[in-house]
C-alpha cells in the first residue's frame, strides 16, 4: 500500500515538474518582456539624466537603475556558503574564539 502511494506521489511530482518546464522560446519571450518593462520604467529617467534615447550609454543607465532598484528592494545576494551579512562562521562562536 505504501509503495503504491509512493509511486503515485512520485508520478504526480514528475508530471507537475514537467508541466512547469518552459521552452527556450518561452524563456526568450519572458526575457524580452523583462527588457521592455525595464526600458518603459527606467528609460524616461535616463533621458532626463541626459542620455540620448536608444544609445549604448542609455541602455547602460537603464540596466544600472534597474540593478540599483533590485538591490534596494531585494537586498544583496547571500555571501559565501549562503551566509548573509553578519552570518559568518563567528556568528555562533564569537569572532575571537578559537576554531576548536
Amino acid at each position: 500500500m505504501i509503495r503504491v502511494l509512493a509511486w503515485r506521489w512520485t508520478g504526480a511530482c514528475i508530471a507537475l515538474g514537467l508541466a512547469a518546464c518552459a521552452t527556450p522560446q518561452e524563456r526568450a519571450a519572458q526575457a524580452q518582456a523583462d527588457v521592455e518593462r525595464m526600458m518603459a520604467i527606467y528609460g524616461p529617467a535616463c533621458v532626463r539624466l541626459g542620455y540620448a534615447a536608444q544609445s549604448d550609454a542609455w541602455r547602460s543607465c537603464v540596466i544600472g537603475l534597474s540593478t540599483k532598484y533590485d538591490l534596494q528592494r531585494y537586498g544583496p545576494s547571500p555571501g559565501y556558503y549562503g551566509w548573509g551579512p553578519g552570518w559568518g562562521p563567528g556568528y555562533w562562536r564569537g569572532w575571537w574564539d578559537p576554531y576548536w
